[in-house]
């Protein structure tokens, strides 16, 4: 890029821009090989999406240069990995902003895990250091055993019953452990810490009175079940995205696939079925006829 010169600023609200149909997960360009486009180049906005094509751009590019696996985040474990995904399968009309409606995991992509879900992969890139990765381990034990107290230890309803009246909830009748009163919508972790001595105690010896520790273990308990059924979809889906499609298949060739299925397939070229799956104009049903052809 030496000899580039501007000829003037580019940033407008229209601007040209390279279709990112053009582009690999990695953002390395599929027509000019070594070539990694990030931001509004994209069709994005020059936001927070630029910034973070910017990173993964910049992480592969590092990667393609020392010949190491590319860094991928998948659509269920960031929203990095949903913007990336409806960029290079459904392309973009208009200037691109990372909506949370956007995203069918919205239950596993919370702020308040994003150290869980990424300090790890990020530490084996070299991004993340060492420190931050075991605060992270230090953290994810806490909330281990943390739960662990809370489904173990039960609660007399002398001592539990003013604090649940106050918040408009049922008393008990007998001994409950501390997780089922958790449960409900109008108790607090907090608010059980101040209600429960012997709970306050165990946190204070263990040095677990941290709030972002207290607050992930609540989140974890009270929606345990909702957060166990989208991993599950998740897990589901993820098998689709380990079927591989060759860049050369001749999607003209099935027949029994739709006619526009045919076309954009045979356009956007997708690396895998989860990816062909996403395609505008793709219907389950071609994904099916994809899947028996692939199992022949």
């Amino acid at each position: 890029m030496e000899n580039a010169k501007i000829f003037r600023p580019g940033y407008a609200i229209e601007y040209d821009y390279f279709p990112p149909v053009q582009l690999e997960y990695t953002l390395e360009s599929r027509i000019v090989k070594n070539l990694f486009l990030a931001g509004q180049i994209n069709g994005t906005t020059g936001y927070e999406e630029a910034a973070a094509q910017g990173l993964m751009a910049g992480i592969n590019a590092s990667m393609n240069v020392q010949e190491k696996e590319p860094f991928i985040l998948k659509r269920s474990e960031a929203y990095i990995g949903v913007l990336i995904d409806d960029l290079i399968t459904k392309g973009v009309d208009e200037p691109y902003r990372m909506f949370t409606s956007r995203a069918e995991y919205r239950i596993l992509l919370r702020q308040d895990n994003a150290d869980l879900r990424l300090t790890e992969r990020s530490q084996k890139i070299g991004l993340a250091s060492s420190e931050r990765l075991e605060r992270v381990q230090k953290k994810i034990a806490a909330i281990e055993e943390i739960t662990q107290f809370v489904r173990e230890s039960s609660v007399n309803p002398e001592l539990v019953n003013p604090f649940l009246e106050s918040m408009d909830t049922a008393p008990i009748r007998q001994k409950a452990k501390i997780e089922s009163l958790l449960l409900r919508p109008q108790v607090s972790m907090q608010g059980l810490i101040e209600t429960i001595p012997y709970l306050k105690e165990y946190l204070e010896q263990n040095q677990f009175l941290d709030s972002e520790i207290l607050e992930e273990t609540e989140i974890l308990l009270k929606y345990e079940n909702y957060i166990s059924k989208e991993e599950e979809i998740a897990s589901k889906l993820a098998r689709f995205e380990d079927i591989r499609l060759s860049d050369d298949f001749d999607y003209q060739s099935l027949t029994s696939l739709s006619f526009e299925a045919r076309e954009k397939l045979g356009k956007q070229k997708p690396a895998t079925i989860g990816q062909a799956s996403r395609i505008s104009g793709v219907s389950p049903s071609d994904v099916a006829v994809l899947l028996v052809y692939l199992n022949r």
